[in-house]
């Protein structure tokens, strides 16, 4: 990869069932030069696959191009079910600064790869999180609200004509949400129940729009193949709202229903100083470092 400018790209696609689709969608991004993918997450539950991919500025702009080229025409919105909320076949795609970039060239990236997406594939596109050009858009639930069916009639109220590209869903792909944030842990705790009315309780408990954690978006969902119900979350800022501070609460919000929690699941990536601080939490290792992590060690001498 070139230079030291390193960005990180997390689309998620409304995929999560079909392999040989996921594949043919993610197979050319490998060969892009200066792209590096790192994780390729399906979730047949939620029917969605998140993908976790490397690059600077211009390699990601093609690599999400070709991202679009290759999901519109595969992802039939229309006949599309699956546990988690969706108005886009690319749902969302969020860039993430890591090293050599800040957050305000990220924006700059969101919106001309917003621009180029609009002017190429004619679909609409909202930017969200840093990149927002409104405060009601920061949110992504908010922008995603009455999902892919209910964006035909939510794209004509006012204020929601989208950033770029035609006021009109497109018929299969819906809509496409673009943003610049920073990292986000995808993180979903699995109940010792089927009810899925005790999922949405505790979510509504622990979510910050209804007067829980900051930083925190949480649904109750169920998990069919498994037969249980989840509170899934996105942790937006782990830094401030920790991972076990999370699980503390679920744990004790589960216990007025008489429910224990089954497992808990990390979907894509997670930065390890989020779970130093879960093992710091948990083991009360209060002093415990990165240094003391011996893979880390070891990556950090070979760069020397």
């Amino acid at each position: 990869m070139a230079g030291k400018e390193i960005i990180e790209c997390v689309p998620n696609i409304s995929e999560g069932r079909r392999t040989d689709v996921i594949d043919a969608i993610t197979r050319p991004l490998y060969a892009i030069e200066g792209i590096k993918v790192l994780n390729v997450a399906p979730d047949p539950d939620h029917n969605r696959t998140v993908i976790t991919m490397i690059g600077n500025r211009d390699s990601l702009k093609e690599a999400v191009l070709k991202l679009y080229e290759e999901t519109i025409p595969r992802i039939d919105l229309r006949h599309h079910e699956g546990e988690h909320p969706r108005a886009g076949a690319v749902d969302v795609v969020p860039f993430v600064p890591i090293e050599g970039i800040d957050m305000a060239a990220c924006v700059e990236l969101a919106r001309e790869v917003g621009r180029l997406v609009a002017e190429k594939f004619d679909i609409p596109v909202y930017l969200y999180a840093e990149a927002a050009t409104r405060r009601e858009r920061e949110s992504l639930p908010a922008i995603r609200k009455g999902q892919f069916e209910g964006w035909f009639e939510k794209i004509n109220q006012p204020g929601w004509e989208p950033d770029f590209g035609p006021r009109r869903v497109h018929p299969t792909a819906g809509i496409t949400v673009i943003g610049a944030r920073m990292p986000l842990i995808a993180y979903n705790i699995n109940l010792n129940t089927d009810n899925l009315e005790i999922a949405d309780q505790i979510a509504r408990a622990i979510r910050f729009s209804s007067g829980g954690l900051r930083y925190i978006q949480a649904k109750g969902m169920m998990m069919h193949e498994r037969n249980l119900a989840q509170v899934s979350m996105n942790v937006v800022n782990y830094q401030k709202t920790p991972l076990h501070r999370v699980f503390e609460l679920v744990r004790a919000e589960a216990r007025r229903y008489g429910v224990t929690i089954h497992s808990s699941e990390i979907v894509g990536l997670v930065p390890l100083e989020a779970l130093l601080e879960a093992v710091r939490y948990y083991l009360q290792v209060h002093d415990l470092q990165r240094e003391q992590i011996l893979e880390e060690e070891i990556r950090s001498s070979l760069e020397e």
